[in-house]
């Protein structure tokens, strides 16, 4: 005999109910990578970045820097929208952790930036800068505390290569106009007054012609005392 079709829709409907009770929900695996998905967005693939947006570069900063600055949106010290809205309400110990993971990764950089709209002069002046810093003016050499190689200092001195040029002009730039700050000593804060747009284009244009060495790892500790003092040397 032939079911009534509004039965058989019921009948249907309730064989699919079934199915599904049957079949458990997909877990989305609670792992501190899931939770750092969310950093995709803005940041790259796990935290690379690219060669050519604002963001900066997560992958194998050193972890204290790491934590100091994802604390620093939080407590105010820095300011960025959606990074607040991000870390507004997370702890210490939540920070640390997203901040040892990205740490943690050693994937490749984008290749470098082939061109440049910065004159030979400029250039010129930013090779300077990196290595010899503005004595009369009281600037040190970019080298004296992020390295020779400029890949940072541990424990929490970052690397300046492989990062858009964009965002390492902007953050100088927070720097001269008073709008990023750092636990004290805050050294940055000292060189960025003494720096000048010219300066900033300069040095920024050169850092981001720069091919990342074999090696992009952090120094274990500086090769000589840091001109300034600096709290990212504290432990």
């Amino acid at each position: 005999m032939k079911l009534p079709r509004l039965l058989q829709s019921l009948l249907l409907a309730a064989w699919s109910l079934a199915a599904s009770a049957a079949t458990p929900p997909m877990q989305v695996p609670d792992t501190i990578a899931q939770r750092a998905a969310a950093c995709i967005a803005c940041h790259g693939r796990e935290g690379a970045s690219t060669d050519g947006g604002y963001f900066p570069r997560l992958s194998g900063k050193p972890e204290a820097y790491l934590f100091n600055q994802l604390r620093s949106f939080r407590d105010g010290r820095r300011f960025n929208t959606d990074m607040t809205h991000m870390v507004q309400h997370l702890s210490d110990a939540y920070l640390r952790e997203l901040a040892a993971y990205f740490a943690g990764l050693d994937l490749p950089y984008p290749p470098t930036p082939a061109a440049t709209d910065a004159t030979p002069a400029m250039l010129a002046r930013g090779l300077a800068l990196a290595f010899q810093g503005d004595p009369p003016r009281g600037i040190p050499a970019c080298a004296q505390c992020h390295g020779q190689a400029l890949t940072g200092v541990l424990p929490a001195i970052p690397g300046l290569l492989g990062l858009p040029r964009l965002y390492l002009s902007s953050q100088l730039g927070a720097w001269l106009t008073n709008d990023r700050h750092a636990l004290p000593p805050d050294c940055m804060a000292e060189v960025g007054r003494k720096l000048t747009s010219a300066d900033i284009n300069a040095v920024t244009s050169w850092l981001a012609l720069q091919p990342v060495p074999a090696d992009s790892h952090p120094l274990a500790a500086p090769p000589a005392p840091l001109p300034i003092a600096c709290s990212a040397m504290n432990r």
